[in-house]
């Protein structure tokens, strides 16, 4: 079942696709990285994976259309993980309240930029069990790395060597259970043969273990 949601973030609507499988053991809310949106095929990727493992998943837009081609020309709002944060706040809150999948565990799926927004906002929102970061930049969440419970995966390319070093560092400043994955051969945006599959089947596996 796929439903279109409005998060309604300060005023602010945000598009939403949230698929829900039959029997779901929990719900992925995804925060897409620099430049990307909820159309983003690696995230739908690994999305199809975990809704064939029976976690419903929400792809959210976290700019608005004017804001999306904003940010084409200037490249700032990407960067607004404060801005970020507070959105996938809201939608981790208002996800949790809609009919389809009220009271389900929720995790958190943040590439990129985005897996800086989706640390914060673990920080910030205990309801949150688990998070994924792919290709993430959790360097990013500075000071709320201390304040994340939930365990936290993060998947980076072997050839994605300065976000591998940036991604050890935070794993270093992390309090909570976490683990690094390095996918052999693959860069940044996990673009080689078979690289996405691993992070899917990655992916997969920690919410499997954290979420129900």
């Amino acid at each position: 079942m796929t439903v279109p949601v409005v998060i309604d973030s300060a005023g602010v609507a945000l598009s939403g696709d949230l698929v829900v499988p039959g029997d779901p053991l929990g719900v992925v809310v995804f925060a897409h990285g620099s430049g990307s949106s909820r159309h983003s095929c690696r995230n739908r990727a690994v999305a199809g994976v975990l809704q064939d493992n029976r976690f419903a998943t929400l792809l959210l837009d976290l700019l608005t259309e004017d804001e999306e081609r904003a940010d084409r020309s200037t490249g700032e709002l990407r960067f607004d993980i404060p801005l970020l944060a507070d959105r996938v706040v809201t939608a981790v809150n208002e996800i949790g309240n809609h009919d389809v999948v009220r009271d389900l565990p929720i995790g958190l799926f943040g590439a990129s930029t985005g897996a800086a927004a989706a640390l914060i906002a673990a920080a910030r929102e205990k309801s949150v069990r688990a998070v994924v970061s792919r290709g993430g930049r959790p360097d990013l969440a500075s000071g709320a790395l201390t304040e994340v419970r939930a365990p936290t995966l993060l998947i980076v390319g072997g050839l994605d060597h300065p976000v591998l070093e940036l991604n050890r560092l935070a794993a270093g400043r992390l309090v909570a259970p976490n683990r690094i994955e390095v996918v052999a051969g693959a860069t940044h945006l996990f673009e080689e043969p078979g690289a996405l599959a691993e992070v899917a089947r990655l992916a997969t596996d920690w919410f499997d273990r954290h979420l129900p």
